[in-house]
């Protein structure tokens, strides 16, 4: 069955929880404490109707945090659970936050990520994310990177 997205409900929050706890815990030991979005209220991000998830055979294998802000789209947070790499739902969720942000009118998506992610840094360069800066915030040392929609 073809995976879909749609926004992510009440029902969704355990699903979400578990791949967020898959997803980032093992960035604990070389971040030195848990990542933000194993702090992050994902109660409020589902009744704000920012979170969305990915759903194939059924089941939520991943899920995207998308929050209008003034100059871009801010992409909060995408993880899909580690069984279901390989698959192409992180590239389709990250397809639909661009397609989000310009039905919303945003000409840039920004995004940020721990400098220890240097994965993901990696990955969304290569996606077309340009890093604009670092900073420490909450005690994490964060790279901001924007991408400009055409």
């Amino acid at each position: 069955m073809e995976p879909h997205i749609r926004a992510a409900t009440n029902e969704d929050l355990q699903a979400i929880e578990a791949i967020v706890r898959q997803a980032y815990s093992p960035y604990v030991d070389r971040i030195g404490r848990e990542p933000g979005p194993m702090l992050d209220d994902y109660s409020f991000h589902i009744s704000n109707h920012y979170a969305h998830v990915i759903i194939q055979d059924g089941v939520v294998q991943g899920f995207i945090v998308l929050i209008p802000e003034n100059e871009a789209m801010l992409l909060d947070n995408v993880a899909v659970a580690p069984a279901a790499h390989g698959k192409g739902l992180g590239r389709r969720l990250l397809n639909f936050a661009e397609q989000t942000a310009r039905k919303s009118g945003y000409g840039s998506i920004k995004l940020y990520t721990n400098e220890a992610m240097t994965e993901n840094i990696a990955l969304y360069s290569r996606l077309g994310y340009l890093e604009t800066h670092r900073v420490e915030e909450k005690g994490l040392k964060r790279v901001y990177m924007v991408k400009r929609l055409e």
